[in-house]
């Protein structure tokens, strides 16, 4: 089974989480695991960040999704 990791870069996240909400709950069977990371400086959250996506199996069609929107990052295993 192959397993993808998609990093994805959000600018404006606080604008943006919704729809990555929705699409990501789209395909909740296929990721494993989720990981958001998002700086702050002197204890102000900044408005970007990235988030990890571990996916098992098929990601094609949540890559192609992801794309529409956001910059991001392949690693594929076997």
């Amino acid at each position: 089974m192959t397993t993808t990791i998609i990093g994805v870069n959000l600018e404006n996240r606080i604008e943006t989480a919704i729809e990555f909400q929705k699409i990501i709950t789209e395909f909740g069977c296929e990721i494993r695991t989720r990981i958001g990371l998002h700086p702050s400086i002197s204890e102000v959250c900044l408005n970007r960040g990235i988030v990890l996506l571990e996916v098992s199996g098929h990601a094609e069609l949540l890559i192609s999704k992801l794309k529409e929107h956001w910059e991001i990052q392949l690693m594929c295993f076997e």
